[in-house]
Order: structure tokens, then sequence, then C-alpha cells
């Protein structure tokens, strides 16, 4: 079966050549191995817009206007999340001990978040896919790797309350160009 980012990349050709990284550097600092459907995305395409819907997070990305850089938002929503904690429930998938969940990507406008589920014991490729709503408690579980969420999202195949339909009807990928990755230049 071909894998989700060929899917994506029939969808959008990339524009550029893809980067070649060390992915230790990043996976040390959050403490975790990530995806590697992930880690193809990131360097194919690298930081940028999906179908003016859905930013993508990469290491080391840092631009003027958007924080795009995995790592800062990881530790800011591990803040955010963890006083929200305080107050308001969290998802039944997270009462798990060790289980959390980890950002990947976030909706232009929305505040959306789309995280991964880490659960004890699972390898990164078989991360579940949540959904947390901006501006309010709901989140949606949706057992699909990033890459197979996304191009569900993109072409309307996703059973989902945030994506009543296909995100746009020409597919396009809007790249951030002054990313800096870990020592190399955009």
């Amino acid at each position: 079966m071909p894998s989700a980012v060929s899917w994506i990349i029939e969808l959008i050709p990339p524009q550029s050549t893809p980067r070649s990284r060390s992915w230790e550097p990043v996976e040390n600092e959050l403490g975790t191995p990530l995806p590697t459907d992930y880690k193809q995305l990131a360097d194919i395409y690298g930081a940028g817009l999906f179908d003016e819907t859905i930013w993508l997070l990469e290491p080391g990305c840092h631009h003027e206007i958007y924080d795009l850089n995995l790592a800062s938002v990881v530790k800011e929503r591990d803040e955010v999340l963890a006083d929200l904690w305080e107050f308001e429930d969290k998802p039944a998938e997270l009462h798990e001990d060790g289980a959390r969940v980890l950002p990947w990507a976030f909706c232009e406008g929305s505040g959306h978040f789309l995280y991964w589920l880490l659960q004890p014991g699972q390898a990164p490729d078989d991360w579940t896919v949540m959904l947390n709503e901006g501006r309010g408690p709901e989140w949606e579980s949706h057992r699909l790797s990033c890459s197979r969420f996304l191009f569900a999202a993109m072409t309307g195949d996703i059973d989902s309350f945030y994506f009543d339909g296909p995100l746009a009807t020409t597919h396009r990928f809007q790249p951030i160009r002054d990313c800096t990755v870990f020592g190399s230049g955009p």
C-alpha cells in the first residue's frame, strides 16, 4: 500500500529538494523518537501551510510571525495544557500513567492544535492523532498517522467535527522561506 506521504506528494508536488538533517538532536531535545512519516513531511516540505489551513511545525524553524519551531511549540503547549488541566478534565486517553500529547501542527485562524498521543510502550509510527479545539475543551482522536490525517483532511475523507469537507479544491503548500534548521541556512 502506498504511504500517505506519497499521496500528499501526488496532490502537492514539492517545490524544492528535500532537506537532509540529523533528527537525533531534536529527538533528544524532545525525549522521544518521532514518527517516520512526520520526518519525511518535514524533510520534503518543511514548515508551512497546507491548503491555507494546516501549519506543519518543523524543528529549528524560526519565523517573525509564526512560531513553527517544533521544540518551542512543544514547550509552550505543555505549559498551556498543564494550566488548562488544573480546571478542566484531561481527555480519557491521557489518564494512563506516562501518556502525553506532543503537537505537530496547528490550524490557521481557529487555534486548533494537532497532537500525537504518546502512550507507554507504543512506537512513534503507531501514535494516534488528537485534535484539540482552539477555544474549548473538546478533543477528537483519530487512529491515523499524521500524514494519513493530513491527507484525509485535505481530501475531505475524514470523520471530524472540525473538517467537514476537502480543505481546498486546488491543493497547495506555502512554505516558510526563512527557516534555519540546526545550523543550516534557509
